[in-house]
């Protein structure tokens, strides 16, 4: 578990129960820019200090319109879903004028695990949406495209907390001591010996 970095949004996803396992856990804050800042600088703190991780694994909450409340899922492509260059012919989700591609892909690490397609916006999720997306985030893209860029691996795991829905305000929050609860129990069983 020493060499895995674990990316997070908030606190409030973990409870406090990863720490104490031994996890070694960097929290970024909502949103694609808090978490590539938040990545980029602790990767190249750790770079300088000569103790990059081996591998960095995202977990978080996330909404689904497919997988059930309370499924781990484990993604290995993501999409900037509020990128919408349209208009100038581009298609949804590529960034214009970037010779990385527009679905970033990953090495599956978890193939036991469900698995979906992640997309990433700025946006907490509660109604219709411009592309069709498995799995609704905030963070991912952004640290997928990090780690692209660093040549370091990556994978990340999402809790569904809600269905992306009118209802899924209500229902995020309340599901948070579940989602910290099944984290620490992936945790515990995949990194810890």
């Amino acid at each position: 578990m020493k060499d895995t970095l674990f990316v997070m949004a908030l606190k409030q996803e973990a409870m406090g129960l990863l720490e104490p396992l031994g996890a070694d856990v960097l929290y970024t804050g909502i949103g694609k820019v808090n978490a590539a800042h938040a990545l980029t600088r602790e990767l190249t703190l750790r770079r300088y200090e000569g103790r990059l991780p081996a591998r960095v694994v995202n977990l978080g909450t996330a909404g689904s319109r497919c997988f059930r409340t309370g499924d781990l899922i484990a993604c290995h492509q993501f999409i900037q879903r509020d990128m919408d260059v349209t208009p100038l012919g581009f298609a949804h989700g590529e960034t214009p004028y970037e010779s990385i591609p527009s679905m970033l892909d990953v090495p599956v690490l978890f193939a036991d695990l469900k698995s979906g397609i992640c997309c990433s916006g700025d946006s907490f999720v509660t109604g219709d949406l411009a592309m069709d997306c498995q799995v609704l985030d905030m963070e991912a893209y952004a640290l997928a495209k990090v780690c692209h860029l660093e040549a370091m691996p990556f994978a990340a795991v999402k809790y569904i907390t809600d269905g992306a829905d009118a209802e899924a305000a209500e229902h995020w929050p309340e599901r948070l001591r579940h989602a910290a609860e099944a984290f620490a129990g992936f945790v515990h069983s995949r990194f810890t010996v």
